[in-house]
């Protein structure tokens, strides 16, 4: 970026005015296109939030965010296509060449009495009055795409250049205001790479209690994006510090101390090994980890605190996936994550310790093992975890291995016996038909069987007795 200038906005504040380098993409020109015929309209309309602070970073923005002075009416008059997703609060969503853009009037917040949205709003003159009820400085630039001039009334092109995270104006009035902003400081600084600043987690660590209030939705999403965007392991650190963790998850901030067996774990406790695993997340701003693997790695150990115990042999967590089975799912449910994602994470903590005995398997069970659902995800938790603590990759080897050499056919063969064919050898439907099928596709996934004649053979021999008109055993 590249300064221009410093004027004086109506309040007296200074302005400080930056050249910024346009991205010239599809969604950029029909943003700027909204801009512009905002402006042909007698308007005033900047780019705002997120993207400035993106293009200033020289990074192509994911969406693009609009304030005008323009009202909501005026702004529905201006487009064919709006939705008005938040017209109490000035926001219509406007869609143009099929991209979505948020158009929001320039506002006043008044009376902030549930620490998440203000009790009523008042429409704003002035560019620079719309900008300083935002959260962080960093997300409080406007910038005309016309000119691509940045226009800073709050400090933020020099917090960005210093890399830091702080509130506009008093962190604890902006706190006060929406409590969610704490976690999203944490989020931003993990994400960015950033720090937050001294006044404003000193803030963070006074009002932690307070995200209680927030619902369970904003909350999981926040945390989502935490460890799915890049600096997961620097996020959790920070939500520890800060006292938030333990406010949002406590089951996670338990994991500190909780010492291991150092021949398995030599990197240390069981939160250290968690930090270092989710250190290794792939995520970024522009590519997110899978958040059913993010949430497997930070829950996958979560059993462990409660299942503790040691002897003679030394440290033992018997039992900790089953446990950590229960914790993850009542804290997924408690976050109000959807069942399907509830079901994979915690499928994912209840096999991690499998891999341990894969070359050990027999045949039909490696197969099953190795076709279950979204097995990539768990294949990839458990590298993970091998090289957050132990390194020893021979498992995960061993079953790319294996992976390779099956077939598709090979781990879902088609059956050799159907209900129908049970019933022409003279079975009654019922429980029995689940038990027959199970043995016949196990005896066919280790090789020993691969006709249905074969099948219909084994069958008879170990169940014979029990056709109609047969007396039981």
């Amino acid at each position: 970026m590249r300064r221009t200038g410093r004027t004086s906005a109506p309040d007296g504040q200074p302005m400080v005015t930056v050249q910024a380098t346009c991205q010239l993409t599809v969604s950029f020109e029909t943003a700027a296109g909204v801009v512009k015929k905002l402006k042909k309209a007698g308007h005033e309309a900047y780019f705002v939030g997120g993207s400035v602070r993106d293009l200033l970073r020289g990074l192509e923005p994911a969406e693009f965010d609009i304030v005008t002075s323009a009202t909501p009416r005026e702004v529905r008059a201006l487009f064919d296509h709006t939705v008005a997703v938040g017209e109490k609060f000035g926001v219509i969503l406007v869609i143009e060449e099929g991209l979505s853009y948020e158009v929001a009037t320039y506002r006043i917040d008044r009376a902030y009495a549930d620490g998440r949205r203000p009790s009523r709003v008042e429409f704003a003159a002035l560019a620079e009055e719309d900008v300083k009820r935002r959260d962080f400085t960093i997300n409080g630039l406007l910038m005309d795409p016309e000119t691509c001039l940045v226009f800073d009334y709050v400090g933020g092109v020099e917090d960005l250049k210093k890399r830091i995270i702080r509130t506009i104006g008093n962190p604890e009035e902006r706190f006060a205001e929406d409590h969610l902003r704490m976690l999203r400081a944490i989020r931003l600084a993990a994400n960015l790479g950033f720090e937050v600043e001294p006044a404003t987690f000193a803030a963070i660590k006074r009002n932690a209690k307070a995200i209680r209030r927030i619902s369970a939705e904003r909350i999981r999403n926040e945390i989502t994006r935490t460890i799915t965007r890049g600096g997961a392991r620097r996020g959790m650190e920070l939500l520890s510090d800060s006292g938030l963790l333990a406010e949002v998850l406590p089951e996670v901030e338990a994991l500190r101390g909780v010492d291991q067996p150092e021949r398995f774990h030599p990197e240390g406790d069981v939160w250290e090994h968690t930090l270092r695993l989710l250190e290794m997340l792939p995520g970024r701003e522009d590519r997110e980890t899978d958040p059913r693997l993010a949430w497997g790695a930070l829950l996958h150990d979560v059993g462990k605190p409660l299942t503790r115990s040691e002897d003679a042999r030394g440290i033992h967590f018997y039992g900790h996936s089953k446990k950590g089975e229960e914790i993850a799912e009542a804290v997924m449910q408690r976050l109000r994550f959807s069942r399907s994602d509830i079901e994979t994470v915690v499928a994912m903590i209840r096999h991690h310790m499998l891999f341990i005995n894969v070359t050990d398997m027999r045949p039909n069970r490696l197969k099953r093992f190795l076709r279950m659902p979204d097995f990539d995800l768990h294949l990839e938790l458990h590298r993970l975890d091998s090289l957050a603590s132990h390194g020893n990759l021979e498992n995960y080897e061993f079953c790319r291995k294996k992976l390779a050499e099956f077939a598709s056919e090979d781990l879902r063969p088609p059956p050799l016996i159907t209900g129908k064919d049970l019933i022409a050898l003279g079975f009654e439907p019922g429980p029995l038909f689940k038990e027959i099928k199970r043995y016949v596709e196990d005896a066919q996934l280790d090789g020993e069987i691969s006709t249905p004649e074969e099948a219909q053979r084994i069958v008879l021999e170990k169940w014979g007795e029990r056709r109609k008109g047969k007396s039981c055993p």
